[in-house]
């Protein structure tokens, strides 16, 4: 009953609503609020009835990976496919919170791309910024991060999770990142024209 009141205010503020079933019911209403994608939580990446449920709405899929291996992962891709749906994003995730950094292992990430050949993400739960603009400089589409409106409040991921501050220094962080990858054509910039007169 609090989701048309959710959907309205996303709305108003030119945020996507979106969010992450857990069980057949939600995968009904979410469908019915003609949510653009649907989310699916590295514990459900196994509930291989759930996702084929859900792969039959033939909505997009953003599929997260923690606590599983490349053959758990090719089993989820596989049941999404058997259906005809073919519109999946995998993430690469640590299911930890807070994750440690030795333990992230962004190349999956990219094995993940290679293996399957769909558009791949990073679900950060380390601490901070770091991992998140690593990813997106290894080519992640999608990045999620845990957002909280205070870290000391209760619960098992508000630690691991980032303050309104840190989000917009986020995206900031994005963007710049996003801006500097730029062509991969190697010549001079632009900028280095009168410098090249000189240092030559």
């Amino acid at each position: 009953e609090y989701l048309p009141e959710l959907i309205n205010h996303c709305e108003g503020r030119g945020i996507t609503f979106m969010s992450t079933a857990h069980d057949w019911e939600a995968i009904e209403i979410l469908d019915r609020f003609n949510v653009p994608a649907f989310k699916v939580g590295s514990g459900d990446m196994t509930n291989l009835p759930f996702l084929r449920k859900m792969a039959q709405k033939m909505r997009p899929i953003i599929l997260s990976t923690g606590m599983g291996d490349l053959g758990e992962v090719e089993e989820a891709v596989d049941t999404v496919r058997s259906v005809g749906n073919e519109r999946l994003i995998l993430l690469h995730a640590v299911t930890s919170y807070p994750a440690r950094f030795e333990d992230v292992n962004l190349r999956a990430m990219l094995t993940l791309e290679q293996a399957f050949r769909v558009p791949v993400g990073y679900s950060d739960h380390t601490p901070g910024l770091e991992a998140s603009l690593a990813a997106v400089a290894m080519g992640a589409r999608v990045i999620e991060k845990h957002f909280t409106l205070n870290r000391s409040m209760p619960g098992p991921d508000h630690t691991s999770s980032l303050e309104p501050q840190e989000l917009k220094s986020l995206m900031h962080g994005i963007r710049l990142v996003e801006t500097a990858l730029g062509n991969g054509i190697k010549r001079p910039a632009q900028v280095e024209q009168d410098i090249k007169v000189v240092a030559r």
